[in-house]
This record gives C-alpha cells, sequence and structure tokens, in this order.
C-alpha cells in the first residue's frame, strides 16, 4: 500500500483513485500524493484520455470562471491579471546542486536547497479549498522513439484546458509503459493561487517558476499567464534541453515545415531558429507550403537520419497583427466556431473578440484583461489601456490548418530533415539568404551569431543588437558552450546532415525602408530548398555561398510575379567585411560572459573566420559585391 493511499482516497473520487492505481506507477502515485498533502487541495480530479474528461475540464473552467463564453459557442476568453501576461523571468531560476553553480551562474540560477526551501514554502497549503486536476500528456507523439510523458498536477483548470488543446493526452501511454520506463516522466505542480474578484492570481509578488533539471520537475506557484504556468510548453522544454544534452539528441526552439514544389511533386521538410519577432511564425506560415509545427522540435537520429518531431499538438500564438491580409489561414480559423481559447483581447459587447492590429474596427468599450474597458481609460500610472494587451494570445490546434501536412503532424519516427534556417533581425550586416559550406560551420557562422536589433518603435533606441544564439538562449538550460559543441556533435552524427543557411528578412535601404517585402521570404526559401537538390549554382562569401542573380529572377517571377532588378541584387547580396568581424567579435564576448568554459576550439573557429574575412577585404576591399570574391 503506497503511503499516501488514504489520503488520496479521501480527495479523490472511487473514479479518480482507480485511475491513478491503475497505472501501477509509483513515482506517479508519489508525486501526486506529495503534493495533495502538502498543497492540500478540497479535491483531485484524474483525467484519462477519454474525451468525457477532455469536456469536464472544458465545463471546469468556465463553471469557475477562468474562462468565459463568446458568440461562437466552441470559443472561449481567459484573462490574466493586470501585471500577469507575459514571462516572469526574473523569477524562473533553475534550482541547481551546490556543486555546479559556478557552471550554472550565468543562467539565473538558485542554489538547490535554498530555492526548494523557498518554492515549497509559498506552495504550502497554496491550493486549500481549491479543486485540482492531474493530466497527462506526452512531449511528440505517444509511443514513438520521441515520446516525453508528462503529469501535471494543478489547480487552474484554464491551464488543463489549454494543454488538452496544445499537447497529446498521454494517459494510455502511462498505463502501457514498460516496468524499466515508469521512473523517466516529466513533473510539472502549478497552482494559481489566492484569486480576486476576476479569478486572477493576486500574489504575484511571490510568483516563482523554478526547475529543477536534475529531477525533471518544475515548481510554477502564484502564475495565470500560460507562458508562467502551461508546464508543458517552456518548461519542459528547458527540461528536454537539458535531457537532450545527455542523452545525445536535440530539442530545439524550431518550427517544422514542408516546402512544397508542385512541378516536381517534392517535398523537402526544414526546421528554423528565429529570436522572437523575426520571421519564425511567418516563415512557418508561408502561403503554399505546410506547416508541422511552429515551436518547438526534438531531433534524433534514427537509423543515421536527422528527423524531427513537432513536440506539441497545438499553438499557443501572438495574436496581435493576426489579420486577413497578413495571416489569412490563421485568422480565418479564429474566425470559425471551434475550439480556441484568446485570452487579455477584449470581449465587445456583441460578445466577440477584438484584438490589436486585427484590421476590423473595434468597439470603444467592453471587457479586457484591464476590467471593464472603455476608449481613453488609463491604469493606475496614467498610461491609456488599450483594446488588448501586446501580449495578447489564441490557444489553437494545429490540425485545424488547412495548411497542415498531416502525415509528418503524426508520424511516430519524426520526418526527414534535409535544409535548417536561422535568421535574425539585421539591417545592414547579413545577406537575404546564406548556405553554409558545412554543419559546423553553420552552428559556428550563422546559428551562434544570431543577433536580434532594436527599432525606435520599440525600444526608443535604434540598432541595438541583442545577442541569440541559437534563437533559444531564455530555455538553454546547462552552459552555452556544452550547448554549441552538441548542436555541432548531433549534426555530424547522421549520415545525411541537413544543409544550414541563413535568412535576414530585414535588410534596410539607403532611405531606411526594407528593400523588399515580406513575401520574399518565399523565394530565399525556394533557393534553399533548390541547392539541396542540386539545381543552382552560387557564388561563395567569406562566410558561406549565396544565388546567382539570375536564378532569383526567376523565382521572383515565378513565385511572386514581381521583378527583381540586378542593382537591389547587388545591395542585398554585397558582402561587408567590417560588419562581419564585429559581429563576430560581438559573438566571442558574448560566449565568453555567459560560458567562461566555452570550449577553445569555438574561439579559435571564430578568429579563424575573422582572419579570412580580413584577408578578403585587403584583397577585394570591405565590401564585396556577389560574384567578386574568389577564395
Amino acid at each position: 500500500m503506497n503511503k499516501f493511499e488514504t489520503l488520496l482516497k479521501e480527495k479523490m473520487s472511487e473514479e479518480s483513485f482507480q485511475k491513478l492505481a491503475a497505472l501501477k506507477n509509483e513515482k506517479v502515485m508519489d508525486f501526486v500524493g506529495t503534493f495533495a498533502e502538502h498543497c492540500d487541495p478540497k479535491s483531485i480530479y484524474v483525467c484519462d484520455d477519454s474525451e468525457k474528461d477532455t469536456q469536464y475540464v472544458r465545463e471546469q473552467a468556465l463553471a469557475k470562471g477562468e474562462e468565459h463564453t463568446l458568440a461562437n459557442s466552441k470559443q472561449t476568453i481567459h484573462w490574466d491579471g493586470y501585471g500577469d501576461q507575459a514571462r516572469d523571468k526574473k523569477n524562473t531560476r533553475f534550482m541547481v546542486y551546490k556543486e555546479n553553480m559556478d557552471k550554472m551562474a550565468s543562467l539565473n540560477s538558485i542554489e538547490y536547497e535554498e530555492g526548494l526551501s523557498e518554492i515549497m514554502g509559498i506552495a504550502k497549503g497554496i491550493m486549500r479549498g481549491k479543486d485540482a486536476v492531474v493530466l497527462f500528456y506526452s512531449e511528440g507523439p505517444t509511443q514513438s522513439p520521441f515520446t516525453i510523458p508528462c503529469v501535471q498536477f494543478t489547480d487552474s483548470w484554464y491551464v488543463a484546458h489549454s494543454e488538452n488543446i496544445l499537447y497529446r493526452t498521454a494517459y494510455s501511454h502511462f498505463l502501457n509503459m514498460k516496468d524499466e520506463e515508469k521512473d523517466d516522466f516529466f513533473r510539472f505542480i502549478h497552482s494559481a493561487g489566492e484569486l480576486d474578484e476576476n479569478g486572477c492570481s493576486v500574489n504575484l509578488q511571490n510568483r516563482r517558476i523554478y526547475m529543477d533539471t536534475q529531477n525533471n520537475i518544475v515548481y510554477s506557484m502564484n502564475a495565470q499567464y500560460a507562458g508562467n504556468s502551461v508546464g508543458l510548453k517552456k518548461h519542459s522544454m528547458r527540461l528536454a534541453i537539458n535531457k537532450s544534452g545527455q542523452e545525445g539528441w536535440l530539442c530545439e526552439h524550431m518550427f517544422v515545415m514542408a516546402v512544397v514544389d508542385k512541378k516536381k511533386n517534392r517535398k523537402t521538410y526544414f526546421c528554423g531558429a528565429y529570436p522572437s519577432a523575426c520571421g519564425k511564425t511567418s516563415t512557418a506560415m508561408i502561403p503554399g507550403e505546410q506547416i508541422v509545427g511552429d515551436d518547438i522540435a526534438y531531433f534524433r537520429n534514427i537509423n543515421g537520419e536527422f528527423r524531427a518531431v513537432n513536440v506539441e499538438f497545438g499553438m499557443f500564438g501572438i495574436i496581435k497583427d493576426v489579420n486577413e491580409q497578413d495571416d489569412p489561414v490563421i485568422f480565418k480559423n479564429l474566425m470559425l466556431n471551434q475550439e480556441v481559447i484568446f485570452s487579455n483581447v477584449l470581449r465587445g459587447k456583441d460578445n466577440k473578440p477584438y484584438w490589436l492590429g486585427m484590421g476590423v474596427d473595434a468597439p470603444d468599450e467592453g471587457r479586457n484583461h484591464f476590467g471593464e474597458w472603455k476608449k481613453g481609460v488609463k491604469d493606475a500610472n496614467g498610461k491609456e489601456v488599450g483594446v488588448a494587451h501586446g501580449n495578447a494570445r489564441y490557444t489553437m490546434r494545429l490540425d485545424y490548418l488547412d495548411n497542415i501536412d498531416k502525415a509528418g503532424f503524426e508520424a511516430k519516427d519524426g520526418v526527414k530533415v534535409e535544409g535548417v534556417l536561422y535568421g535574425g533581425r539585421d539591417s545592414d550586416i547579413t545577406v537575404p539568404v546564406e548556405e553554409s559550406p558545412n554543419w559546423k560551420d553553420g552552428i559556428l557562422i550563422k546559428a551562434a551569431t544570431l543577433e536580434s536589433e532594436t527599432t525606435s518603435a520599440t525600444l526608443g533606441q535604434e540598432g541595438v543588437r541583442t545577442p541569440s544564439p541559437m534563437a533559444n538562449m531564455d530555455f538553454v538550460s546547462y552552459p552555452l558552450g556544452s550547448y554549441t559543441m552538441n548542436n555541432i556533435k548531433f549534426g555530424e552524427s547522421v549520415k545525411a546532415t541537413p544543409k544550414i543557411f541563413s535568412t535576414n528578412y530585414f535588410m534596410r535601404g539607403k532611405d531606411g525602408n526594407f528593400v523588399t517585402s515580406k513575401l520574399a521570404k518565399k523565394v530565399w526559401l525556394h533557393w534553399a530548398e533548390g541547392r539541396i537538390h542540386g539545381e543552382y549554382e552560387a557564388y561563395d562569401t567569406p562566410t558561406g555561398k549565396i544565388p546567382h542573380y539570375e536564378d532569383l529572377k526567376a523565382l521572383f517571377k515565378e513565385h511572386l510575379n514581381e521583378d527583381f532588378s540586378k542593382e537591389t541584387y547587388d545591395y542585398l547580396f554585397t558582402f561587408r567585411c567590417t560588419k562581419w568581424t564585429d559581429k563576430l567579435e560581438r559573438t566571442k564576448a558574448y560566449y565568453k560572459k555567459m560560458d567562461p568554459n566555452t570550449p577553445k576550439e569555438i574561439f579559435d573557429y571564430w578568429d579563424a573566420a575573422i582572419a579570412k574575412i580580413n584577408k578578403a577585404k585587403e584583397k577585394y576591399g570591405d565590401l564585396i559585391l556577389p560574384g567578386a570574391f574568389k577564395g
């Protein structure tokens, strides 16, 4: 008899307890029992994979006021508190054993015993009087080489509802685990804490998201915003990055998509990493191509092939500027009467959702994250409150989308990846598309050097470049140098290593405007796809290979019916020597700051690249036109 059996029977119905007991998993029982005792919820409901339980979670989210109905009956709206609408980076910390603190110091860590004492102190009795729920999920498809089973224990039925949309339920997977597998799963304990009259977390000063990568458990307390509370999203990603580093696979902040060449009846899979606001979702959703996943990918070497799955079943997307013109596929689905959770947008008097950049005139009053709202209302700091929050979201199933690649989405062995894209926001250095000569070069010259450039509209200071190696720095959970080396080793371990390409959609002309339209990314993508299949010649540069003008001219005409001038081509694809050596020096400085133990071979590689660029500068000048460089 498990030591928590009596307690759990008191807090659960007979049906719920039997669901838990049927798993015959002592670690699951101990996890649920420990926090049933410590957090002290009034009751605990255990979910299996049935539609009955899925529907029960939806109903409870509405009944408890965590979500509200909309004009479309299958859609709901949720509001987070006014100070709880973005990831809390300050209070998201790794709990690290004392002997590992030095190497984890740059990753916002807290000593393990100190962190455990603090978070358990906050969690003591935090669910008292509330109904909690235990759910079982899978990161990636179930019963697959990629599967990571997960258990979520939460008192937020909005969180449970969100996870039911975003992830595959996996009670059956747990039921069928072999004895040797039963200890290997991720655990998430979450409480929204004390709630106000609007159902929002009160004690934000005690909001903590503490991650224990050594024992694969995440504690999230006094948080509601999904980025802080939905354990299987970025919290799980941090656990998986650490786990993959130990086991020899990769977890990356990447989309997975299929580039479709209808003329040749060909489908080529790409993955891509882009810092926030640098084109990640818009690339994954390029019209005419197909999407497998928009956010997180696992990579494994399966029979010598570089294979990827989308970890998720749904998407938790930023809704700002989603409109019929720029995002027709997503916008169409947000208008249909199907299951969607809107968060932190306006519910008008017509019971319809409205958000920033929707392309539809919003009403002058309604209810939003601020509470009862009227146009022109100001918050306590005298700041005018907009129609919706800038980080407002939608939560929706991916398989609603017309452009989903259904075969790739469900493939238990994943899809074979042939191209990997890395793109930042860069007004004056990186060309729109460039191929790396090999995998290691791609990781160190394209991925590790990624930067995102601020604009005057966002921060008031233009041109500040934020380093973002692999577009993953918020989630890397072990030292950056080791993480980079693991990326190199994994790519070199497969027989058919994918080609790596850099992209940059943000090159500005002398007038300060973007040189190409948003749609040009389709051209850069199809050139990369053609290179994978040996269809285009390329010019060398000191950092890789770039397209010939004639090929791009034809691609612009074929895909966009646009003319592409030689003058524009020369400007976009000029190699800028000093700009590039400065970029590499910034990367070196960042790595030294973030991980003083970064392997010397990484710095040696960058020094060799700087020497190569300087040699080219001496021979060809600071600005090297396409085709001029001869190696």
